[in-house]
């Protein structure tokens, strides 16, 4: 690693513009890579295709599943004549179109009881309403202000085909002609997802916006005292160019969880710059520039270099997680750090070598000191005034260090007294897994949707998929229309079943045919389109458990339920049955973020301690784990205190505490070993690099609490409570670098000499 970064320096000091032309090209080919990028909703968002519950909803969806676009048509008298023959054009207007399966609607009902023609009065129309069935009216009809019609989508459509399918019908829509006082409104799964997808676009945008904008003051107003205090935001945007460059040529999408990385990498980002660039105007104002940029190079950039990759160790252990959104998380913030830590080595020192840097103000320095010298010598208590607010804040640091390092049992005790408190309140933290409660609550299209929820009832659905060897068999159809009924009867929850089985019972009369030939026979009688919704040929079929408006939480009781319906209502041998859908993928994402969280967070604890013992080779070295265990223990007390819930977003709390707060600790165990080799005694050495690199760590902190709290701007509640969490998660880093490590490391650096080895020198 000593060659790679002595042999960087001499590229720098050398050949600057030809490092430029390079970083330059290599930026090029990010910004090609940012066209490539993609964005995902939907079920591949929360599960992986390649596990066996993903294949089988991968399977159910493009078998059976038949998405519907719904239109919300609005007006005074949605039953008048000239209303109802508007919308009788539009359903075929839209059902002429490829991949519609069928449209129909109140149009529907009338025409049919009509001899396939419209009513042409208002009387004929108000007696056909009024000799329907009432449920069959309030679903269509709930009132006289409004009605909607349901367009029924070819099953297995890939998620592109029924998004162009979906333009096309709102082109459809927009370019038509209704009667005045007649609104129309493109609703369903799909328009949802299509408008989530914008607002994610747009929302994405602004965090990032945001994001800088908030750079750019606590740049402005905690990095003043260098040169050039804007160049670490002009890095951060390079490496976020980066990033997308990398996520658009590895393929890797954005999601709603995706979109909280970016502000994360803006602060995380930003460190890797401040802090080669404050050493770089530490080391100018001693030496040449060649020779600053040198050091800072071999010195300061390995050390960041560890702490980028003890991080990127808490992202990686995202990837182990069940939900794909979350694992497309990590990689996006693994790339992020990589990216920024690069264009940070890379840009700062090429930019100083350029630009001829020189530390700010080092004429008026000098003036200053000399000034300063004279006044002290005429009156030396007045010392302590005419210190810069850096070096008073550098040595109160000092003087605070200094303290817990002499007294590192109460402070340790204290902290984890707490964190023992936070560890069992996080149990007790709710657990949201309802997409529709992470948007933002005045989208239209969720507006939309609660529209319908109350006009037509509960949407949710319950498939069970049933395998064999021959399913039209006379005793497994039996079982299926049994088995159905039983779970109908037994659980108030569920309002009706549909199977392949009670087709064939309402063509036969309400029984099932005694004979294989027969089921042959009045199965061949079924329309396809109804058929293949719940058959698959000779060996699959789907019960579809229609239920009332469930919780998510409840809606996990209920499929419990059924699953022990299952163990107690034997199937017929060689029958395989499982739950399926998307109401049992939410439900269980419960179950997955519960688990997830407390895996990824000891993941992330184990990998980063196995990386600290590759790169230090000694038992110490795993010193700066022990301040992140109590930040961890503090970030479950705040959530439980703060009314927070753990969402797919915030389940990666734990192990991204361990990625940002090792950043901190780190650095300050690498500058105490450095002062250690220098011959310093641990106190004095715990001292003086706490003060030499506390106000680069709480700048660095500080905007990284910054660019984190863009999040809280975002409209979307999944993000801005990510926001919430992160802000505080890293003020307890800060806190835990500063005041707790300086504890620790004057305990463990105490025990005997036979645990580690000294550093060299």
């Amino acid at each position: 690693m000593a060659y790679f970064f002595n042999w960087l320096a001499k590229q720098v000091t050398t050949h600057p513009w030809k490092i430029a032309v390079v970083t330059l090209f290599v930026f090029l080919v990010a910004l090609y890579g940012t066209t490539l990028i993609t964005m995902e909703t939907g079920n591949d968002a929360y599960l992986d295709k390649n596990t066996p519950r993903g294949a089988l909803l991968s399977h159910y969806i493009d078998t059976y599943g038949s998405n519907s676009i719904i239109l919300i048509v609005e007006s005074d008298d949605v039953t008048k004549v000239d209303t109802l023959q508007y919308m009788d054009e539009l359903l075929d207007h839209i059902q002429n179109q490829q991949f519609v399966d069928g449209a129909s609607g109140i149009v529907s009902l009338l025409k049919g009881s009509n001899g396939g023609e419209l009513p042409r009065s208002s009387a004929d129309i108000k007696k056909i309403i009024n000799a329907a069935p009432p449920e069959v009216i309030k679903k269509n009809l709930p009132s006289n202000l409004m009605t909607i019609c349901i367009i029924t989508l070819t099953p297995g459509l890939s998620d592109d085909r029924q998004n162009q399918v979906l333009q096309i019908i709102k082109s459809i829509v927009k370019t038509s002609r209704p009667p005045p006082g007649v609104s129309v409104t493109v609703s369903g799964e799909q328009a949802f997802n299509d408008e989530m997808e914008n607002e994610m676009s747009s929302s994405m945008g602004s965090l990032i916006m945001a994001a800088m904008c908030l750079m750019v003051f606590a740049v402005l107003a905690l990095f003043s005292h260098v040169r050039y205090a804007l160049l670490p935001v002009a890095v951060v945007a390079s490496g976020l160019v980066l990033t997308f460059g990398m996520m658009g040529l590895s393929g890797t999408p954005i999601s709603m969880v995706v979109i909280g990385a970016f502000p994360v990498l803006i602060g995380i980002g930003i460190d890797y710059a401040i802090q080669i660039h404050s050493r770089l105007d530490e080391e100018i104002k001693k030496t040449s520039l060649s020779r600053a940029v040198t050091i800072t190079i071999t010195k300061t950039c390995p050390s960041v270099l560890i702490a980028m990759l003890a991080t990127s160790t808490g992202f990686i252990a995202m990837l182990f997680g069940p939900i794909p959104m979350v694992g497309d998380f990590g990689i996006t913030c693994t790339y992020g750090v990589i990216s920024c830590y690069v264009a940070a080595i890379i840009i700062v020192p090429t930019f100083a070598m350029l630009v001829r840097y020189r530390a700010k103000n080092v004429t008026e320095i000098n003036e200053r000191d000399a000034i300063q010298e004279i006044i002290v010598k005429r009156n030396p208590g007045d010392n302590k005034c005419h210190e810069s607010w850096i070096e008073q804040y550098d040595n109160l640091l000092g003087r605070i260090a200094l303290k817990t390092a002499k007294n590192p049992i109460p402070v340790i005790l204290f902290v984890f007294l707490i964190a023992a408190v936070g560890f069992n309140l996080d149990n007790e933290v709710p657990i949201s897994a309802d997409e529709k409660t992470f948007v933002p609550s005045d989208m239209p299209a969720l507006l939309d949707m609660n529209k319908i929820t109350r006009t037509m009832g509960s949407t949710n659905t319950i498939p069970v998929v049933v395998t064999g060897d021959n399913i039209l068999q006379t005793s497994n159809i039996k079982w299926v229309l049994d088995f159905g009924n039983y779970v109908v009867t037994k659980n108030d929850k569920i309002t009706e079943v549909t199977s392949i089985a009670t087709l064939i019972a309402d063509y036969y009369n309400g029984t099932i045919p005694s004979t294989g030939p027969e089921i042959k026979e009045i199965v061949q009688k079924i329309p396809e389109q109804y058929k293949k919704r719940y058959l698959n040929g000779n060996n699959e079929a789907v019960l579809e458990f229609s239920t009332i408006d469930l919780e998510l939480s409840q809606a996990r009781d209920l499929i419990k339920i059924i699953r022990k319906d299952l163990d107690w209502f034997h199937s017929p041998p060689g029958i395989f049955i499982r739950i399926t859908g998307s109401l049992e993928m939410f439900s269980t994402l419960m179950d997955d973020i519960s688990r997830s969280k407390t895996t990824m967070t000891l993941l992330g604890f184990s990998l980063i301690f196995v990386f600290l013992l590759l790169v230090y080779r000694r038992i110490r070295s795993v010193t700066p784990l022990i301040p992140i265990i109590a930040i961890v223990g503090w970030n479950g007390a705040i959530m439980y205190i703060s009314g927070l819930d753990y969402t797919p977003l915030t389940a990666v709390l734990g192990s991204m505490t361990i990625g940002v707060a090792s950043e901190y600790t780190i650095l300050i165990m690498e500058r105490c070993d450095e002062e250690l080799s220098r011959g310093l005694d641990l106190y004095e050495a715990i001292q003086v690099s706490v003060q030499k690199i506390g106000t680069a760590i709480t700048v660095s902190g500080l905007t990284t609490v910054f660019g984190f709290a863009a999040l809280m701007l975002s409209e979307f509640n999944i993000i801005s409570n990510f926001g919430v969490t992160t802000v505080i998660t890293v003020g307890f880093s800060l806190a835990g670098a500063i005041f707790i490590m300086p504890a620790v490391i004057s305990l463990v650096y105490r025990i005997p000499r036979f645990l580690y080895k000294t550093p060299k020198s």
